[in-house]
């Protein structure tokens, strides 16, 4: 569809304009008006049928494993499992994979808590937690976390995108290195997915996590969790229940294995309404494209750094490439504190983050023009 059209079509999914200006997708997203829909639509059969249609409640959940294998280049849908949350999957990694005393995990220095504290947590299997700065100087991040590579390393585990400077890595290079030195990859993805696209096979990622609830457009407490197929045998499980062995439905089943797809890590019963949410928030991003998706955030992330760069009271935090490559600006204004101009903003119907020191803008791709530069107007009036 044409530009026009596009922006009509985006009008209509998201109401949330005619209440607010909403630039918070690396926090929580509204929720398009399809995802509200599917949610009413199921309540509403739950509510008068009960369990009737139980049956088909499974083979929706096949078909979002399918399509969100499709959706980040996976072999299969059997490479998919759904879980809680993003801190769920690394959680999964970081307690079951087969580590070693003295093994490293490789990660940067601006990572948030969920991507450090599982891994941190494993100091007392003897393995350490070695964060890297990314910035540098004379070094692109890639190549400060390549050059810490050694041989005690034995995973890289990276934010795709770092929620607050929006410093967004190059996978393929990262991956590309991981294989050449035998370091298995994990990523977490939720600042990308939705936003950028990710392919785990052309950047050999082995594990990769994301909640839907960011720019996936979801809701929250559903996540998908990719495992490449040679390590699901492989991770350790800490968590059984009825729904992760090979033979969920039969009840009687005393010989029980583990299923031998990703589904093995989704221990219990399925977040069926997630599920319905999350894959009508899919439908909606794979509708629009990734490509249109993508041009549009990065348009709008140029606009927030032109319009900053030109402003006497505010300045933009981080103004490196790689920080201008994702849809998320943190910025600070030169006489009143973050925590302030968050409150004032908010009290405005400007739905924004207080993060690294700043406050933080993330539009999405039904964002305007307009909405963004009076959000910026208003916190430069401030």
């Amino acid at each position: 569809m044409n530009n026009k059209e596009l922006d009509k079509f985006l009008a209509h999914e998201f109401p949330v304009q005619k209440n607010l200006i909403y630039l918070n997708h690396a926090a929580v997203s509204p929720l398009p008006l399809r995802t509200g829909d599917a949610v009413k639509a199921f309540v509403d059969e739950y509510v008068h049928l009960g369990t009737k249609n139980y049956q088909d409640w499974a083979l929706h959940a096949d078909q979002l494993h399918n399509d969100l294998a499709k959706f980040v280049n996976a072999t299969s849908g059997d490479d998919i499992a759904l879980l809680k949350n993003t801190s769920e999957g690394i959680s999964v990694v970081a307690m079951g994979f087969p580590w070693n005393p003295g093994d490293t995990v490789l990660s940067s220095d601006e990572e948030f808590p969920s991507n450090r504290i599982p891994w941190q947590a494993l100091a007392d299997r003897g393995v350490k937690f070695n964060e890297v700065a990314l910035r540098q100087e004379g070094k692109t991040p890639e190549q400060s976390l390549i050059d810490a590579m050694d041989d005690s390393t034995r995973m890289l585990a990276i934010s795709a995108v770092q929620y607050a400077s929006g410093l967004r890595l190059d996978l393929e290079i990262l991956g590309k290195a991981c294989v050449e030195r035998d370091i298995a990859f994990c990523v977490d993805a939720i600042q990308m997915l939705g936003a950028f696209p990710v392919d785990v096979e052309a950047a050999n990622i082995d594990f990769m996590m994301a909640d839907s609830h960011k720019w996936l457009l979801g809701p929250e407490g559903i996540a998908l969790f990719y495992c490449r197929k040679k390590w699901q045998s492989k991770i350790n499980l800490f968590q059984y229940g009825w729904h992760m062995i090979d033979k969920y439905s039969d009840f009687d089943e005393k010989n029980w294995q583990p299923a031998s797809s990703a589904r093995r890590f989704e221990n219990g019963t399925p977040n069926i309404i997630g599920i319905r949410a999350f894959a009508a928030s899919l439908s909606l991003i794979n509708e629009i494209g990734l490509p249109d998706i993508e041009q549009r955030i990065l348009h709008h992330t140029e606009l927030m750094h032109e319009y900053l760069s030109k402003s006497s009271k505010m300045e933009a935090i981080y103004t490196d490439s790689a920080s201008k490559k994702s849809g998320i600006v943190t910025f600070r204004h030169k006489s009143c504190p973050p925590a302030r101009l968050f409150k004032l903003l908010r009290e405005q119907n400007i739905m924004c983050a207080e993060r690294g020191g700043g406050v933080r803008f993330s539009p999405h791709v039904y964002n305007t023009d307009n909405e963004i530069h009076t959000a910026l107007r208003a916190a430069d009036e401030i």
